[in-house]
């Protein structure tokens, strides 16, 4: 479907309410749903959309994720980052990324550039400091953690920010960008980055989850959604909650935003609450938290 159809969801991640007063964070998503309408509208492709949004997510240093993102046991600050190409499938994705300041950037740059998808480690550190993308010289005084208490290993697995999209033309795509857990094992690489798991789009539908990452790979939630959609006929709002109903029943908690190609929106979610929001050609706006 194309046309004047089209429509943009965005999660600032989900798990329990950590503080009373989100007003920056629903100020900043208000702000990244207007710009995404207004690219949408003037015809941009879904993709530079989603990437755009997520950009300035990351930059706010409100969520765990880009700048608000916290450092691992080592004292490092490790990111993960994904974004798909639903007309193509095409993909890019790193993890375990040091020392750049958008790691959708970094995504989309091993998208573009190189044959391969997923790039960790100081291996994509090789790759992409040849590449003209931002630095953080001085990781200690770029990064403002979002979460700095204390809080229960399973309530600090789900800061993740996260964009879906539909385009004019009908062209769907997903990103999603992390900096997981505080205090997590160096290495340690959750559903983010993990096309299928955590971000998938394709011609039926752009899906990106938050939660805890070890239960969303073993159920591969994110592209599940597209399975159920066309194995089993289901509806956009049936296949998602299905998906987060096997989660569920492993015992894990998270969320999944999700747009299909009649710009539909589903954002499910099994915890306290989910920072989300959505716009679409039917005149919707909306940013919520519980």
């Amino acid at each position: 479907m194309s046309g004047s159809v089209w429509a943009i969801a965005i999660h600032g991640g989900a798990g329990p309410s950590y503080k009373d007063d989100y007003s920056a964070e629903i100020a900043g998503m208000k702000d990244v749903l207007s710009d995404a309408k207004n690219a949408l509208m003037k015809g941009r492709n879904a993709l530079d959309v989603v990437q755009n949004a997520l950009r300035t997510l990351e930059d706010t240093g409100h969520f765990i994720a880009g700048r608000g993102s916290s450092p691992n046991k080592d004292g490092k600050w490790e990111l993960d980052a994904a974004i798909m190409d639903g007309t193509n499938r095409n993909a890019g994705a790193v993890g375990a990324l040091r020392g750049f300041k958008s790691p959708i950037d970094c995504a989309r740059t091993v998208m573009d550039d190189s044959p391969n998808i997923l790039l960790v480690g100081k291996g994509a550190t090789k790759f992409l400091k040849k590449r003209d993308l931002e630095r953080v010289t001085n990781p200690n005084r770029y990064y403002k953690p979002a979460v700095t208490k204390p809080l229960e290993v399973s309530e600090l697995q789900h800061g993740t920010v996260g964009a879906v999209a539909l385009d004019s033309e009908g062209r769907l795509a997903a990103a999603t960008s992390t900096g997981g857990l505080l205090n997590k094992p160096p290495g340690r690489l959750g559903d983010t980055p993990i096309i299928g798991a955590g971000t998938w789009a394709d011609e039926r539908v752009a899906v990106s989850c938050t939660g805890q990452g070890e239960y969303f790979m073993r159920v591969n939630a994110a592209s599940d959604v597209s399975a159920r959609i066309r194995y089993t006929r289901s509806d956009l709002a049936n296949a998602t909650a299905c998906v987060l109903e096997d989660i569920s029943l492993l015992g894990g908690q998270g969320g999944l935003i999700a747009i299909d190609r009649l710009g539909r929106v589903s954002m499910p979610f099994n915890t306290i609450s989910m920072k989300r929001g959505f716009a679409t050609y039917r005149g919707e706006f909306e940013v919520k938290v519980f």
